[in-house]
């Protein structure tokens, strides 16, 4: 089954499709190459490989070759900051196979992951915030991200004891002002529905002129 249509199956049925697509290939991929692990990795790298090639030469002048070998091994080991980097950038095509969006009348749905695959729903009910980013790649290629702040309280961390809200960031968005604008319109409408239901509502409704009838 293909990844976008096990996305679509989230979907209800009564729910109408406002937009699916998936990021920018380029954007995503520079943003996943020109990250600021990228220069840790290679600061990290440096100072290693100039570690390993004096211990290596004092390990020839000195004929203590399992010295040399214990050295090299732990270098591998403490390298591991350029290894998740080359990891990442490796991977960074699975992960964007894996990514796809979709914005409905009704919630935002959104698929990730390298080795397995996560797939995230957000009621408009449940959002409390709808921002927009443009990175310097965004604004390179002209694409846009949109975060969406949940007001739900999703997980705890374990560091502090303090709730952390979880939302859904849709990167580089081709049509992002299009898209920002739906979801913007969206959020507030359903908001004001919840707050104020159809039959609740007094005859004359000064506040927002909403259109959701779902």
């Amino acid at each position: 089954m293909d990844k976008n249509n096990e996305l679509r199956a989230l979907v209800g049925e009564k729910e109408k499709v406002f937009y699916e697509g998936k990021p920018d290939k380029k954007c995503f991929i520079f943003e996943c190459i020109f990250n600021p692990m990228l220069f840790i990795a290679i600061f990290w790298g440096l100072i290693d490989m100039l570690f390993l090639g004096a211990f290596t030469f004092a390990s020839f002048q000195s004929g203590e070759m399992g010295m040399m070998l214990f050295i090299f091994f732990f270098m591998i080991i403490h390298m591991m900051p350029v290894w998740l980097y080359l990891g990442g950038v490796i991977f960074s095509v699975t992960r964007y196979k894996n990514t796809y969006y979709i914005v409905t009348d009704r919630a935002v749905y959104a698929s990730s992951g390298i080795f397995h695959k996560n797939y995230n729903s957000k009621p408009f009910a449940e959002l409390s915030h709808v921002d927009l980013h443009r990175g310097v790649f965004d604004q390179h290629f002209g694409v846009g991200d949109i975060i969406l702040t949940s007001n739900q309280i999703s997980t705890v961390s374990s560091s502090n004891n303090t709730p952390v809200t979880a939302g859904i960031t849709l990167s580089s968005i081709a049509n992002y002002t299009e898209v920002y604008n739906t979801i913007k319109k969206l959020q507030q409408d359903i908001y004001t529905d919840v707050m104020y239901p159809n039959d609740l509502r007094p005859k004359e409704n000064h506040g927002y002129d909403t259109e959701y009838k779902g």
